[in-house]
């Protein structure tokens, strides 16, 4: 077949556009960006040369370009080819300089990955075949750029293609990278070995795969362990870094060659390469988790290896590498063990790599005091809604999340948002350096992680290392001294302790240290110590210790420096977290900074000191509703309401913190509520119909959910606090009407608007039900689909998880208030309720009030429950069986006892589980309950000929409880 040629006019007109899509001198483009990016939308369908302007690059060409593009497009069908063409073999005919040849063709391989990313299945085969048949011998190419360039366009070609779709792809580039006809160019080498990686990363699971029999990886692993021996150090390097790539799958034909590896990783160990020692410190990480007890027979050569490249200044990256083996170490408490002999070689490297390099005293020597300078856009943190959480079973109240968004106690990890030792990977470029990860954070979390494993040992090597640095005359030996006395707080209290009286004091005078970095890293060590002195039992001893460091922490709030304040406010939240309703005596002094704070504060560190608000406010709770810290906190709240605007990301933390307050504040939170509860309902509005007109007009960009989760996560709070006759006045004045705005967000797309809505939804079911009944025929048909466990997509099982957690939770709720009006949702409640309590795949807490959600149906709707008893009652036992005795419990139990009296015999199966859940029940908070059992047990012993026999199958303990209690 004859080769395919371009028609040299449109090729000469293609590269002249390639060629300025790239430049950065073509002003007039960039004025009409938007409209180019839209255009090539439009028309990208219709017109092949048009497509290739809508790419991540954002080609900044004119709009008349785009029109004279798109008109000669018609006539060129083949612009895969044209790009490829230019990409491979852009003749010199075309007269180019040598810089706006290497635009062009930089320009065509971009155009080409994309379209083959977005178009590959309309591509004509005679075009792909082209296509693969170029590509290669451009990997020759004597520019890196180039051949990088090469490498993506094939990576996405096998991407989008398959394995099958290009299966010589495989042999060529290990041939290429392998020199296997023995002339093959350096470049050529290290392109193709560039190439093959590439291609490893982004098709990894489908390498592994079987094709008739054969698997891609079972013949390319070995021969990546075999260049790993390559006279080339980039294509050593590259080798060992596809290779790392397997090593989580652990696929069955790496783990045939785990030997080979180690043995081969040993040799690389000491390649005169950074990059390769560099992977292969890398391989030994990854290798922790896959094959731990590869690793423990090296431990010592493997301690002295890592302390080695960890010292290594000249590469800070290869530094960083080598010191995450010991956090990798320390996630397997086998392999920590083995550690404890080489402590005194690890734990004195570690505390090196926390000082300070040259070039970072440098930057951060004498940071101005910068207090009152606003801050930069690009330095301040995108912000995300956080749910307020989900309703549980045992107490149907919101779980409180941390400021990272999880669930739990503080952590190591909550605490290191506070100061040092957090890694931030996904920080925006330009962002703060010292947000970055690297070997000084790195190595203080690994000194966090011995400490906490070893305790004693650690804090004693490291003692002289405090002595010798925390007076030192130079500010970044006494930084890391703080640094490393906060990391060894968790693990080494015990032991710090009788040092604390001595410690504590000095801390608190390093907050007057001339430099900031100093006052910085030292408010985040005295917040890991917040514990230890808010619980102090001896009153001078608070008063000389706990009230000293936290009045320390409040005034570096309003530090001189932002950086302090930051850390300052942080480490107070963690003093709030610690102390809990020790602050309560101290409410009004507190209350009182944060407000200066409100005052004087910028956007940034405004974020954090919502989060100081909010904690302090779920801690000493009913405490803020005292008048006089309500007149002081209430107005600084409101003024930053007033200011921020309903665009703003900042809603986000202030209309969480908000929803705290409002709890705590409870009915005096009514002096508010109006116009808060207004303008939730209209930003609400306001989002829903910007998704409504994006979701009928491509071109607008769909709005940001998390204003709908914050809004109605204070919806909700602020239904609960009040007294009903308020609440019940809020809904029903509400305009446009809350329950209309509900029901869309109900069924939104977005799993966490709809974990809100149904958390309102109950919600308004427990404190409006006058003003939600009206609404249920709309909305329960919505509630019923949520509830089908068939319709959860796989990929957001957690999310969604939490979601048919609060549908379930609002269900049972609204059963308790409708009563016999539920008898409609009996049969699909039931269907719901059950697929979701009998699946073992799903969450233990979602079952527990799938469980109660049905109990609480048979309240008032037992004869429709009656005839399924048989089919659900051993599944309701199990589900709820270790849920708290609430009051939530009860009403499920006796919902079940009426339907159990309907159908006595639909017990059979698991009459003496039943009997066991009576006796283990305590807590009776209503006579019914109670009465009920009895009636239920009374009821067996009448029917069951030889009553006494069958509870003698029971434990002793169990039929003491059941005559003691019910007299049977």
């Amino acid at each position: 077949m004859e080769a395919w040629q371009p028609d040299q006019e449109q090729l000469r007109q293609l590269v002249g556009y390639l060629r300025d899509s790239l430049s950065g001198h073509n002003q007039n483009a960039q004025k009409h960006a938007s409209m180019v990016q839209e255009y090539s939308l439009k028309h990208y369908s219709l017109s092949p040369l048009g497509r290739l302007l809508f790419t991540q690059f954002q080609f900044w060409l004119t709009f008349s370009i785009i029109k004279q593009m798109l008109s000669q497009a018609k006539s060129s069908p083949d612009i895969t080819n044209y790009l490829t063409y230019i990409l491979c073999s852009l003749p010199a005919s075309l007269d180019l300089s040598p810089e706006n040849s290497h635009l062009a063709r930089s320009s065509a391989a971009i155009s080409l990955k994309n379209i083959i990313k977005t178009r590959y299945r309309v591509i004509p085969p005679g075009n792909l075949a082209y296509i693969r048949i170029s590509l290669l011998p451009c990997l020759e190419d004597s520019n890196s750029q180039i051949r990088n360039f090469t490498g993506n366009v094939i990576t996405e070609l096998v991407k989008q293609g398959g394995v099958l779709g290009w299966p010589e792809i495989f042999p060529a580039l290990l041939a290429l990278a392998g020199n296997d006809a023995g002339n093959v160019p350096t470049q050529t080498q290290e392109g193709s070995m560039s190439a093959l990686s590439k291609v490893c990363e982004d098709s990894k699971k489908s390498l592994d795969r079987d094709y008739q029999g054969h698997r891609p990886l079972n013949v390319i692993l070995p021969r990546l362990l075999q260049l790993t021996a390559s006279p080339l150090p980039k294509v050593r390097a590259s080798a060992l870094e596809s290779i790392n790539i397997f090593i989580p799958q652990k696929p069955r034909a790496l783990l045939l060659l785990m030997d080979s590896l180690l043995s081969r990783l040993f040799q690389l160990a000491h390649d005169s390469s950074d990059d390769v020692r560099r992977y292969v410190c890398r391989s030994f990480v990854q290798l922790v988790d896959v094959q731990p007890e590869r690793i423990v027979p090296h431990m010592e050569g493997l301690v002295s290896y890592m302390v080695s490249q960890q010292r290594n200044t000249d590469d800070p990256d290869l530094a960083l590498d080598a010191a995450e083996f010991w956090l990798s170490i320390g996630e397997h408490k086998n392999l920590c063990s083995s550690l404890g002999p080489y402590l005194p070689t690890i734990i004195p490297c570690l505390l090196e790599s926390m000082v300070y390099g040259d070039d970072d005293i440098a930057r951060l020597e004498g940071d101005a005091d910068d207090a009152n300078e606003a801050d930069k856009t690009e330095n301040i943190k995108p912000q995300f809604a956080k749910s307020k959480g989900v309703r549980t079973a045992n107490t149907g109240s919101s779980t409180k999340r941390d400021i990272n968004g999880a669930t739990g106690s503080a952590s190591l990890d909550n605490g290191l948002d506070e100061g040092e030792i957090e890694d931030y990977d996904d920080e925006p470029e330009g962002a703060n350096p010292e947000d970055e990860w690297n070997l000084r954070k790195c190595s203080a979390a690994a000194l966090d992680v011995l400490a906490t494993f070893f305790h004693q040992p650690v804090f004693d090597i490291t003692l002289p290392y405090l002595k010798d640095n925390l007076n030192h005359p130079d500010w970044p030996n006494r930084e890391a001294a703080v640094l490393a006395i906060g990391a060894v707080a968790d693990g080494c209290m015990e032991v710090v302790s009788p040092h604390l009286p001595e410690l504590i004091p000095y801390l608190i005078s390093l907050l007057q240290d001339s430099e900031p970095v100093v006052r910085q890293i030292t408010c985040w060590a005295l917040g890991r110590y917040s514990q230890w002195a808010a619980y102090l039992q001896d009153e001078r001893a608070k008063a000389s210790y706990f009230e000293p460091m936290m009045d320390g922490i409040l005034k570096k709030m309003l530090d001189r420096n932002k950086a302090v304040q930051e850390a300052a406010a942080s480490a107070f939240s963690r003093l709030e977290e610690t102390a809990k309703k020790e602050l309560t005596p101290y409410c009004k002094p507190i209350i009182q900074q944060f407000v200066r704070c409100f005052e004087s504060y910028k956007d940034r560190n405004m974020f954090i000191l919502y989060d100081c608000v909010q904690t302090l406010a779920e801690h000493v709770g009913p405490a803020l509703a005292e008048p006089e810290l309500t007149k002081l906190l209430v107005p600084a709240l409101v003024t930053r309401w007033e200011s921020v605007s309903d665009q703003s990301q900042e809603l986000f933390p202030l209309l969480e913190c908000l929803s705290y307050v409002a709890t705590a504040m409870g009915e005096s939170f009514a002096q508010i509520a109006d116009p808060i509860f207004s303008r939730c309902i209209r930003i609400i509005h306001q989002n829903l119909q910007e998704y409504l007109l994006a979701a009928s007009n491509k071109a607008m960009e769909s709005p940001d959910k998390d204003f709908l989760v914050v809004s109605l996560d204070l919806l909700s709070s602020t239904i609960q606090v009040l007294p009903s006759v308020i609440s019940d006045e809020l809904v029903a004045q509400s305009q446009p009407r809350m329950f209309d705005l509900l029901r869309f967000c109900l069924e939104d797309p977005s799993n966490d608007v709809r974990q809100s809505s149904y958390a309102l939804l109950g919600d308004c079911a427990v404190y409006v039900f006058p003003q939600l009944q009206p609404e249920l025929p709309a909305l329960m048909p919505v509630l019923i689909r949520q509830l089908d466990l068939d319709a959860m997509p796989d990929e957001e099982a957690e999310s969604a998880f939490s979601v048919i957690n609060n549908a379930c939770w609002s269900s049972g709720e609204i059963s308790l208030q409708e009563k016999y009006g539920m008898a409609p949702y009996v049969e699909q409640l039931y269907e719901r309720l059950f697929n979701i309590i009998s699946n073992p795949g799903v969450l233990p807490s979602v079952t527990e009030n799938a469980a109660i959600a049905l109990g609480r149906l048979g309240l008032y709707c037992s004869e429709g429950l009656a005839l399924h008893l048989a089919e659900f009652a051993s599944l309701f036992l199990q589900s709820i069986r270790l849920v708290d005795d609430t009051d939530e419990k009860g009403q499920a139990f006796l919902g079940l006892n009426r339907t159990i009296v309907i159908n006595p015999l639909g017990m059979e199966s698991c009459l003496l589980d039943y009997f066991k859940a009576t006796a283990a029940f305590k807590n009776f908070r209503e006579d019914d309950l109670k009465k009920s059992f009895q009636q239920v047990l009374i009821g067996y012993k009448t029917m069951i000929p030889n009553f006494g026999g069958f509870i003698g199958q029971l434990s002793v303990k169990d039929q003491q409880k059941l005559h003691n209690t019910y007299n049977v």
